[in-house]
């Protein structure tokens, strides 16, 4: 069943009177917060108009992605401005801070330190008191540099000509209920997201010091949903990100129902006074699911310094503070970033298959194209070199007339990642749309080797293999307990009511679907209705500690972590998978070299009835992403004449009723394309 509406869970509850009450709760719960919301926007218009306005004047340009050129990019001169007006700010707060930039591909252009600043190193936490998975995990020495290096590749990652997201957005689209403190709401759209970008990705780069060089690159924590993390733009097109953490704690705002006030989020705006998004690319011109999202909490008239008075960088005092290196991050100089959608950046048009329709590829130091499309070596029907080009290629015109869910102006097209893989994992193509966000393109991938685990014959096999998840203590200084990664199996066979799951590829499994079973509620947002298997149980659940997601990368993350500190004399090898942290390393399928994905966006690709790989879609809103990736391979199967296609409808999983509540498979938007009123596109297919 291909569910259309976008509402909750009334469409698949067997219960007539329970999805009546949940949908009048739903639709009062919201007509109040768009009354709050309202009231809000009103007392805000009477102070000092849009929030996070640096200049006083609406700097929207027209740009909807075609402004960048050779010339967009943070020249040193940029760097070191921002640098100076964060560290301006925070003397003027009597505060110490530590502060990064980055390129829009997460080049990291300057680090720097204040005297004094998170000298207790930095505690992560949900501010729940919980002690689970990273929560409550303490980062000595270096866990500030990691927290702002995170925090400003969010900002430049999220963003584009289109949309401009700050970490503050990230924390209100990740937690488990969308909004953050609305009870009984649905998880975030981008619930899990957080754990991408990482280290041991075997897509994303490290930097060797030097000139700033291709992205995309690697994120210590992945990305942030920390208050203080903003996109940098330049002539209205995105050029990179700033990151600042003054208050020891890595953290998240729990309560979207308030206004906070954020002394990190506030040094951030400060720094990036001349560089801010347009107003009319702010998250808090989009909407989703009809909410309207979040920029910053923070004014121009909450800044205690002027901007305009920032000492230049070489006059700041040698005492005050110290630019620093972090290895395969930064040697420790100011430099300058790269130009975005150029060969310098990774990214660049496509002059071949996509180039007839506005599609970038990843190239690599010497201009060639990292992820062509390429045939299968595994299964005994692969997929050819032909196919994988035509299924990257449908998608991307599915995404060229779908209508745009997070960009303005309204109207845009949908700006995506398209990865596809075999049922190994192995990458055989990827693509982007022009100005797509950068954090789709790890995101995507991840996507598809998600949906071909979980509908692969070979999870538990796998699964089996991996070592335990070291739980360490608080300090990082040794093990604390262990998580049996086979148990995740076994609670979902008895979950599903499935004594074989994961070890016969009897259904096929979407992002969407294996979303729903990673949730701390099941049904999605119903609280006091207990976990799905995947997901830690609510009292030890937060973002910082997800369940299944988390557990499969958590040894290899806090190896990272362990490397910056020197505990560890090497750094994590590629590949999120297999790692211990006191062990050996173990042997792991490619199927898990850059972490799973638990939001939607992915279908499985099937050949006569038989697994052969799967396609993942990021970088729009997540119905979109479904759209265009459950389209893009039926318009594949129709121009190849039916070699391949979509699951077999019988064997999706949504068949699967749980708890008495249906999986999901995927969900498409109502009338998603421009300049057509076709509707219910994705229904009977």
């Amino acid at each position: 069943m291909i569910h259309m509406n976008s509402a909750y869970q009334c469409s698949t509850s067997p219960d007539l009177k329970y999805c009546l009450n949940s949908y009048v709760n739903y639709h009062v719960k919201k007509m109040i917060l768009f009354m709050v919301i309202a009231t809000l926007s009103i007392l805000v218009g009477c102070t000092n108009g849009d929030r996070a306005d640096a200049n006083g004047t609406d700097q929207t340009t027209g740009c909807s992605g075609s402004c960048a050129d050779a010339s967009s990019f943070l020249t040193v001169a940029d760097v070191e401005q921002i640098i100076s007006q964060g560290v301006f700010e925070a003397q003027s707060r009597g505060v110490a801070a530590t502060i990064a930039v980055s390129d829009r591909v997460g080049n990291i252009l300057g680090l720097y330190k204040m005297t004094g600043a998170n000298t207790n190193g930095v505690t992560v936490t949900s501010n729940g008191g919980k002690d689970s998975g990273l929560d409550g995990a303490i980062i000595p020495s270096v866990g500030d540099v990691t927290a702002a290096i995170s925090k400003a590749i969010t900002g430049a990652y999220l963003s584009s000509e289109g949309n401009a997201f700050s970490t503050r957005t990230a924390g209100q689209i990740i937690q488990d209920h969308f909004n953050p403190g609305e009870d009984n709401q649905p998880a975030g759209p981008l619930f899990g997201v957080q754990f991408s970008q990482l280290a041991c990705s075997d897509l994303i780069l490290s930097d060797a010091g030097g000139a700033s060089g291709i992205g995309p690159k690697r994120s210590p924590l992945g990305l942030s949903a920390d208050p203080g993390g903003f996109p940098l733009y330049k002539n209205g097109t995105v050029v990179g990100g700033v990151g600042v953490i003054s208050d020891e704690e890595y953290s998240l705002d729990k309560n979207l129902l308030d206004i906070d006030y954020d002394q990190d989020e506030v040094i951030a705006l400060a720094a990036s006074f001349s560089y801010i998004a347009p107003i009319d690319r702010q998250a808090n011109r989009i909407t989703v699911d009809g909410k309207t999202l979040r920029f910053s909490d923070a004014l121009v008239s909450d800044i205690s310094s002027n901007p305009n008075n920032a000492p230049t960088f070489a006059s700041i005092g040698a005492g005050v503070g110290t630019l620093l290196p972090l290895a395969t991050y930064t040697d420790g100089t100011i430099r300058a970033g790269t130009a975005f959608g150029t060969p310098t950046s990774g990214i660049r048009a496509d002059v071949g298959v996509f180039s007839g329709l506005d599609g970038f590829v990843l190239v690599d130091a010497l201009d060639s194209n990292r992820f062509s499309p390429t045939a299968s070596v595994v299964g005994g029907s692969p997929l050819s070199q032909p196919e994988v080009s035509q299924i990257l290629q449908s998608a991307l015109a599915v995404a060229n007339r779908a209508r745009a869910q997070i960009r303005r102006p309204l109207g845009s097209p949908a700006r995506v990642t398209i990865s596809v893989v075999d049922t190994d994992g192995e990458i055989l193509g990827l693509v982007r749309g022009r100005d797509a966000p950068v954090f789709g393109i790890d995101v995507s991938l991840q996507k598809a080797r998600t949906a071909a685990f979980f509908s692969s014959a070979q999870a538990n096999t796998l699964i089996q293999a991996l070592p335990d998840a070291e739980y360490l203590l608080d300090d990082l200084s040794g093990v604390d307990r262990t998580v049996d990664l086979s148990d995740y199996v076994s609670a979902t066979r008895t979950f599903l009511g499935l004594p074989t799951a994961l070890a016969d590829g009897a259904y096929a499994f979407t992002d969407r679907a294996g979303g729903n079973l990673s949730r701390p509620f099941y049904p999605d947002g119903l609280q006091n209705s207990g976990a799905g298997p995947l997901s830690k149980p609510e009292a030890e659940w937060s973002p910082f500690s997800t369940g299944f997601q988390l557990d499969t990368a958590y040894n290899s993350i806090t190896k990272h972590l362990a490397f910056l500190l020197g505990v560890l004399g090497s750094d994590v090898t590629p590949g999120c998978g297999g790692k211990s942290f006191t062990g050996a390393d173990v042997a792991s399928s490619s199927l898990l070299a850059n972490g799973l994905q638990i939001f939607p966006g992915s279908v499985p690709i099937y050949r006569n009835g038989d697994l052969v790989g799967a396609i993942g879609v990021s970088g729009d809103g997540v119905d979109q992403d479904d759209m265009i990736a459950f389209l893009g391979v039926h318009n594949a199967g129709l121009a190849l004449g039916g070699s391949i296609n979509n699951a077999p409808a019988s064997i999706r999983a949504d068949k699967l009723q749980p708890q008495g509540v249906r999986l999901r498979y995927v969900q498409c938007p109502q009338a998603p394309f421009l300049n057509n009123d076709a509707m219910n596109v994705c229904d009977g297919k």
